[in-house]
């Protein structure tokens, strides 16, 4: 993140409440949270929160969630994956009820972020849930009318596994300059070419851009996901300064 200007005062994030407003079920383990937070500052596309839950005794737990749309207001928008074992999203998906509150803090990141006035094309590289600040990008791109092109490449486990799978679809219909790839690495749909496998250099230089039109590359997932696709994108050329990453693993 750019440091701040000299003698600039930033002010400090604050935890807010935000309320539960509605839900969308996207797929079998992740649904999206639409929250309304009086107050919401604002955000860019890529950015995240923080947010917490308090219970009767007292006790806190706070996770990080990548906001999944371009800023609205007050209404704000976060999509969560059901961690085995976890201890908040359970609770966000099976019991958190509309109308009640949770707190959150935000936004938070500068670097990993895609602004509305960049004009090179954009390359989209998700593992499972990675997708969703590459969405709140997408999503940005139709909202302000933005002609950059865009490339996502999706890489799930099956075509059960693939978050915002219908509205990805009408968007690649739809959206002109979005194009829409997946990688399948357990069981692929029937008609799809090839057979199911790992994400690798055939699949980003088939569904990628080539180096030499300068894109900005953005590659969001696990750990191992993303430290594996930002080399194979360097090895095909892409400076790495053009390179922007955003990874996430298991808490505790």
């Amino acid at each position: 993140m750019p440091a701040p200007t000299a003698g600039r005062r930033v002010a400090p994030l604050t935890w807010r409440v935000a309320r539960l407003a509605r839900r969308r079920v996207e797929t079998q383990t992740a649904q999206t949270l639409v929250l309304d937070a009086p107050g919401w500052p604002g955000h860019l596309p890529g950015q995240h929160l923080d947010l917490r839950l308090t219970a009767a005794d007292g006790y806190q737990a706070a996770r990080s969630y990548s906001l999944a749309g371009p800023a609205d207001g007050d209404r704000i928008e976060v999509t969560v994956q059901r961690v085995t074992d976890g201890e908040v999203s359970p609770y966000l998906i099976d019991t958190y009820a509309e109308g009640d509150p949770v707190e959150v803090r935000g936004p938070v990141g500068g670097w990993f972020v895609w602004r509305t006035d960049e004009t090179a094309p954009v390359l989209l590289v998700a593992g499972g849930s990675g997708v969703v600040p590459l969405m709140a990008m997408v999503r940005a791109r139709r909202a302000e009318g933005s002609r950059t092109p865009f490339r996502l490449v999706y890489s799930v486990r099956t075509p059960d596994d693939a978050i915002y799978a219908d509205e990805l679809r009408r968007r690649a219909r739809d959206d002109r300059g979005l194009d829409v790839a997946y990688v399948y690495t357990r069981r692929a749909p029937q008609g799809w070419p090839g057979e199911p496998h790992r994400l690798g250099l055939a699949d980003l230089g088939r569904h990628g851009w080539p180096p030499q039109v300068q894109p900005l590359c953005y590659v969001c997932g696990p750990t191992g996901f993303v430290e594996t696709v930002a080399d194979l994108l360097v090895g095909l050329g892409h400076p790495s300064r053009r390179v922007r990453t955003e990874r996430f693993g298991p808490t505790g």
